[in-house]
């Protein structure tokens, strides 16, 4: 053995000694609350990032396989048709150890008075009985629409916290003032 191997073989011990310990601090210390939302405008991603960083909780994305269409009309429109055919798009990603979850903060915005379908698929893709539910939930200005119901039948094991909401429909807005100024304009 040389004499460079035979002096960093103590500091290599301590070194992965050291990765061990932090390994089995951080697994001892994970969060055992999750964060998952669906934001389409982005809205609800910015309190999904505040819940994340203040709860220090971790964090998925929801998301369809096949993403909605970047025209927020378009989007309404699939959104309709998917609800009223009862879809159930596809989850692009499911979380991968969701029984190491005791608390998952629900986050998404209304569509159509609902939850959006998405919502739907990722309740239906992950066993919840047993965990709390604390739904976080945007809409423009309508409530919450049927979004309880829906959680209460596709999670009927789990245990539902009152939910959080709020009005946050910049999109919608910013869109009808765009129309009635371009209307006022053409009219001029």
């Amino acid at each position: 053995m040389s004499r460079r191997a035979a002096l960093s073989a103590p500091a290599a011990l301590l070194l992965a000694t050291s990765a061990a310990a932090c390994a089995e601090e951080r697994t001892a210390t994970a969060s055992r609350t999750l964060v998952a939302y669906f934001s389409r405008s982005g809205n609800t991603r910015v309190i999904a990032g505040q819940l994340h960083r203040e709860l220090r909780a971790d964090l998925f994305e929801i998301l369809p396989a096949t993403p909605y269409p970047e025209d927020y009309e378009q989007t309404v429109e699939q959104a309709r048709q998917e609800r009223d055919a009862g879809v159930r798009p596809s989850l692009k990603a499911s979380v991968p150890n969701i029984a190491a979850y005791d608390t998952v903060f629900l986050c998404f915005p209304i569509w159509g008075e609902t939850a959006p379908p998405i919502i739907r698929s990722f309740l239906a893709a992950h066993d919840l009985a047993g965990k709390t539910i604390s739904p976080v939930i945007t809409h423009g200005g309508y409530g919450l629409g049927d979004s309880l119901a829906v959680l209460k039948s596709h999670a009927p094991s789990a245990r539902l916290e009152p939910a959080f909401s709020m009005e946050a429909d910049q999109e919608r807005r910013t869109m009808t003032q765009v129309r009635e100024w371009l209307g006022a304009i053409a009219r001029a």
